[in-house]
């Protein structure tokens, strides 16, 4: 059985939450931040590591986009919260 690293395992899962998180604030927000963040992260990646050959700032850039979208649930989720108030 391959060796499980726990790093890659803590995105999925962090992915997996925001996800929800959106989908529960809105459908289309939730499958926003699934394919969308697909769509933006996979190329990012890959254009890093063969560019630069640096894992490193490929997991940096990696979480920091999940940050960016984490802090966009969460400002949409103030948004419609003061909207309705």
């Amino acid at each position: 059985m391959p060796k499980l690293y726990p790093e890659p395992l803590l995105f999925c899962l962090a992915w997996l939450a925001l996800a929800i998180w959106g989908g529960m604030t809105s459908l289309w927000l939730g499958i926003l931040l699934t394919v969308g963040l697909l769509a933006v992260l996979m190329p990012v990646s890959a254009s890093i590591v063969s560019r630069f050959e640096d894992f490193t700032l490929e997991r940096q850039v990696r979480w920091g986009i999940l940050m960016l979208a984490a802090l966009g649930v969460l400002l949409w989720q103030s948004l419609q919260s003061s909207s309705s108030s």
